[in-house]
């Protein structure tokens, strides 16, 4: 996740759709969705990658958060099934865009298996760490380690806390965002602690959040390559932190595409091409 971005995939946010009572977000004002989206995607390009996009989805307002309906590997996709129940129908949208961009799908997840993409977290090509919430289920990472295991990829999950509840979205993401091979940002009073024991085991140091900036998406933050990292702008504790470090930091105006919606900007991104 911190190797050099080439490709990645995005999806353009509908405007059409209840983002409140269905999707759980604060009421975003849809045109500057759509100008931070652009925004977003421009950066992304200005920084070296690739950048294919999807269509937007009419009614799927969590469908811009292209990251979750599957998991990317060195050895193609795994479509992935989600739990809450108005995304149920994007791995389905997402096998379409893989196909006709000719990205091979490595396998799909079954019933009663469920998982969302930002609760995988790769520290390098052979170890996924999975966090075990109300999104990503035992039978899901089970199915996972299945798939990966003919690899000799290595699947470490971790359990998540209850924090607000199922209608809540509480990701390993959420707490973790590796910037650099032997880096990270991490909310500390919702890491679980194996989690952090097994940082300290692979040699990774990391930078805290702080609880404000976490609802900002501060701990959220999506590696272009080592220690050059996108952040969503409103966040400067951790901001300063990564400057300080001689960390590159690239903000993005985020507001009603990234927080109102509880999704930073690796949420928004579907990796497709990483090199070392």
């Amino acid at each position: 996740m911190v190797s050099p971005l080439i490709r990645v995939l995005v999806r353009t946010p509908t405007t059409v759709g209840n983002f409140v009572s269905e999707g759980f977000w604060r009421e975003p004002d849809v045109e500057k969705l759509l100008a931070e989206h652009k925004s977003f995607t421009q950066l992304l390009e200005s920084l070296g990658a690739q950048v294919d996009i999807a269509e937007s989805i009419e009614g799927l307002v969590d469908s811009l958060y292209m990251h979750d309906p599957m998991i990317m590997t060195p050895h193609g996709a795994i479509l992935l099934r989600m739990a809450k129940s108005i995304r149920s129908d994007e791995p389905d949208q997402f096998r379409k865009v893989l196909e006709r961009l000719g990205v091979p799908i490595l396998g799909e997840l079954t019933a009663p298996a469920f998982a969302d993409g930002g609760d995988k977290v790769w520290l390098d090509e052979k170890t996924l760490l999975i966090g075990h919430g109300y999104r990503t289920n035992e039978s899901g990472i089970s199915q996972i380690r299945e798939l990966l295991s003919p690899f000799g990829i290595e699947v470490f999950d971790f359990d998540l806390p209850h924090y607000e509840g199922p209608a809540a979205v509480l990701h390993l993401m959420s707490v973790l965002s590796p910037i650099a091979y032997d880096k990270a940002v991490v909310y500390e009073p919702l890491a679980p602690v194996r989690l952090l024991e097994f940082l300290r085991s692979r040699g990774i140091s990391w930078f805290t959040v702080s609880e404000k900036e976490m609802l900002t998406q501060g701990s959220n933050i999506l590696a272009i390559k080592p220690n050059v990292v996108i952040l969503a702008s409103g966040n400067p504790e951790i901001e300063g932190k990564l400057r300080r470090a001689g960390i590159e930091v690239h903000l993005f105006a985020g507001e009603n595409v990234a927080v109102k919606g509880d999704g930073g900007p690796t949420c928004l991104t579907a990796p497709l091409l990483r090199v070392k």
